[in-house]
């Protein structure tokens, strides 16, 4: 393989292409949900696009700084990533993490300022997470789900600002539940990432809450994450006005999304979390791929008919 396309692979790699599906559609949704939620109508589309694609940017551009701060961890728990199989330098997935970011924050800056101000605040949070608070305390998932709460957050104000910083209509009550959603489910969802890396961090004395209180402990708390999760979920329906297609895709996905973390909790294992991990992604992925079908629908065809 050239070394040009074998250096391109292992910069993609670090996007996390397995994950892409659940980071795209859920800045999709949220512009998508905002524009409808506020207005009945769709977002025009040079704004959704720019807001879409400069959130994925922003969320890899953390996926890519998280591996940087790892490498002494995944050389034990996943040593085939490009960073610790040294297919890649640290300072290149540094300039690769900058440079993502510099993007989604030209992006934010442009279309609303305050989404300028939330990027701004997850990147601290989330770059305070990774540097410190990770090998600092259980209870760093804090950090992240905050974090990634105001993603969506500022999808949404880049569509519908909320007044502070550009003219707008106000916080919508949907907006809050779409954050509140994310970053509790996250709360869960980085917890079962973590079970997934107990070998490498109780080595590296990484003190995530499966490393210091045991994976069995963390399966309850992520199953308690993620009920509230699809509890939100229903609730985000009801107050953005979608129709039965995505409240009963939300039903049936929340139940074997909560249906998976009962067998976590039977079977708290690093293998079983891994595979719930996954499971969780998909699950967002399916969800909001239902409200951007839901909402298309009911914008282009009236909500009368759905």
């Amino acid at each position: 393989m050239e070394p040009s396309l074998f250096r391109f692979r292992a910069h993609i790699e670090l996007l996390r292409p397995p994950l892409a599906a659940m980071d795209l559609a859920m800045p999709a949704a949220s512009a998508l949900l905002a524009s409808y939620a506020v207005s009945g109508a769709l977002p025009p589309l040079l704004p959704f696009l720019m807001a879409t694609i400069g959130a994925y940017l922003a969320i890899t551009s953390s996926y890519v700084y998280n591996d940087c701060c790892d490498i002494d961890v995944d050389r034990i728990a996943m040593p085939d990533r490009p960073l610790p199989s040294a297919r890649l330098s640290k300072r290149d997935a540094q300039a690769w993490s900058f440079l993502l970011f510099f993007l989604s924050a030209a992006v934010a800056l442009y279309l609303n300022p305050e989404s300028f101000a939330a990027l701004i605040a997850a990147t601290v949070m989330i770059t305070i997470y990774s540097a410190w608070a990770k090998r600092g305390t259980p209870f760093s998932w804090v950090l992240v789900g905050l974090s990634f709460g105001l993603v969506p957050f500022g999808v949404w104000l880049a569509m519908e600002p909320a007044g502070a910083l550009k003219t707008g209509y106000g916080l919508h009550p949907a907006s809050l539940i779409l954050a509140a959603m994310i970053c509790i489910t996250d709360w869960g969802f980085t917890n079962c990432d973590a079970s997934r890396d107990v070998a490498g961090d109780r080595k590296k004395g990484i003190p995530t809450t499966p490393a210091t209180y045991g994976i069995p402990a963390a399966a309850k708390m992520v199953a308690f994450f993620w009920l509230i999760g699809v509890i939100l979920s229903l609730a985000l329906g009801l107050f953005a006005g979608l129709g039965w297609l995505y409240l009963a895709a939300a039903s049936v996905a929340g139940g074997w999304l909560l249906w998976q973390n009962l067998d976590f909790v039977r079977n708290p294992t690093a293998q079983r979390g891994d595979r719930l991990f996954y499971q969780s992604a998909n699950y967002r992925a399916a969800l909001f791929a239902a409200m951007i079908i839901d909402v298309l629908l009911r914008a282009t065809l009236g909500a009368g008919t759905l």
